[in-house]
């Protein structure tokens, strides 16, 4: 009796096999190692390595910005709408995932120092990065768009959300932690082509476990007005992506910074970047399942989500004071715990908002969900770039200069905390705003089943 009871558990928690969860999170991999590399160093490359300066980065990041937010809704709108033979998402996937790590590889290969030709850098770096970013959002559009239609419950979304993020986080290694010391190594043309490679056999390999509901095959949608009136008018969406809008703004001021943290306030090698990150990405991994078994599945992707943030809180503003590197590893290690709970649940909170809109307008309309998400994600990343170049000039950060000021020092302390942490409670407290949760989130799962004709 207790093994019927417990198969038949099994077979209402997971609808998938283990092998397409595990095949299908493997493609995430893919997806995630090239943007977090270019999240994490590319402020550095093109403007302590290349010598751009850094206000014209900063204006140029501000107008890549817009662009690279207004292309996050069009292209989901776009995903929903498409009708081909592979279906709507899958052909941006088996499409685009070589191109995507072709791109990605010629970031960093430009012909050009800042110091002498600052205007034919950013040319390059201008042309190659809006290539990359477009090829990127028509792949993460389609991939994440597919994660609510493969797996319908919760319980499932939050096993395959901690094999996803058990990927991302080696992501998160690769492309945030280990480019320095693969720069010093292989140079950074050399480090942007392994990167790229990796990148395109993890997207690949995990492509054929990748399927579309018949039914949703061609369910096109609305009207891309009427689409967009729908998503702005939901509050559920509003408050969810706000707030991981927030989170992506407090992680990219710490991934931002980090690199200018050790060289200039700790005064210590920029490489150990590898050792403090990767700190943080190992300690991440091996919390999702704890997150996942201890917390999310006891509460609820809301609760766990501001958990989350909280902790991030206290691994981050101990690094404004930080006097040695020994005492950052051990912040390091909040940090890797905070982050474990935000890359869980990160994701599944946003199937629940494309659930709500399904059972409100009769269309999944996960791509236009999460490219607008994706919009406003990247509307936070406008804000790393305007707080960078308004403080750090503040301090007297300047690329011209061969030894920079002292008070650079303390300007690169409170760039890693003060933003970050507010950034942080900000998302907490769009998160307590957050509707979806209790008696609303299980009407919702019991109408979505009856629209879908599941027992």
């Amino acid at each position: 009796m207790t093994t019927t009871t417990t198969n038949e558990t099994a077979v209402k928690e997971f609808r998938t096999s283990f092998k397409t969860r595990v095949l299908y999170s493997l493609s995430s991999l893919g997806v995630a190692t090239p943007v977090e590399a270019v999240s994490g160093i590319i402020a550095f490359y093109i403007v302590d390595v290349m010598n751009l300066p850094a206000t014209w980065f900063a204006v140029f990041w501000f107008f890549y910005t817009i662009y690279n937010a207004i292309n996050n809704p069009l292209l989901g709108f776009l995903s929903d709408r498409t009708r081909s033979r592979w279906g709507r998402r899958l052909p941006y996937i088996l499409f685009g995932g070589l191109p995507y790590g072709v791109a990605f590889a010629l970031l960093f290969t430009a012909p050009f120092d800042g110091r002498e030709n600052p205007v034919g850098l950013l040319v390059y770096f201008g042309l190659a990065i809006v290539a990359w970013e477009g090829i990127y959002t028509a792949i993460a559009t389609g991939y994440y768009g597919l994660l609510p239609e493969m797996f319908p419950g919760y319980r499932e979304r939050t096993d395959v959300a901690a094999k996803m993020n058990i990927f991302q986080t080696i992501a998160l290694v690769l492309g945030a932690a280990l480019p320095p010391m693969l720069a010093s190594l292989l140079g950074w043309a050399g480090m942007a082509t392994v990167l790229a490679v990796i990148s395109v056999i993890a997207i690949y390999v995990g492509y054929p476990a990748m399927f579309e509901q018949p039914a949703l095959k061609t369910d096109t949608g609305f009207p891309f007005g009427t689409a967009l009136k729908a998503t702005f008018l939901n509050r559920s969406y509003l408050t969810a992506a706000g707030a991981q809008a927030m989170r992506f703004f407090a992680t990219g001021m710490l991934q931002t910074g980090i690199l200018f943290y050790l060289k200039y306030s700790l005064k210590v090698d920029e490489g150990l970047a590898t050792v403090i990150l990767g700190i943080a990405f190992v300690v991440a991994m091996l919390s999702l399942y704890p997150w996942r078994n201890w917390v999310a599945n006891r509460l609820d992707s809301r609760r766990t989500l501001m958990i989350a943030n909280a902790v991030m809180i206290l691994g981050i503003v101990p690094m404004g004071f930080s006097p040695n590197i020994i005492f950052t590893y051990i912040t390091a290690v909040v940090v890797g715990i905070g982050l474990g709970g935000l890359v869980l649940i990160g994701d599944v909170i946003i199937t629940e908002v494309v659930d709500e809109d399904e059972v409100k307008t009769g269309h999944q309309r996960a791509g236009m969900y999460f490219g607008m998400s994706g919009f406003l994600i990247t509307l936070s990343g406008l804000l790393v770039s305007s707080v960078f170049g308004l403080m750090m000039p503040a301090f007297g950060y300047d690329t011209m200069l061969e030894v920079q000021p002292a008070t650079v020092e303390l300007g690169f302390r409170l760039f890693l905390t003060v933003p970050t942490s507010l950034g942080f409670l900000l998302a907490i407290f769009l998160l307590w705003l957050y509707p979806l949760h209790g008696e609303r989130l299980a009407h919702i799962q019991a109408a979505l089943k009856v629209k879908r004709g599941e027992q």
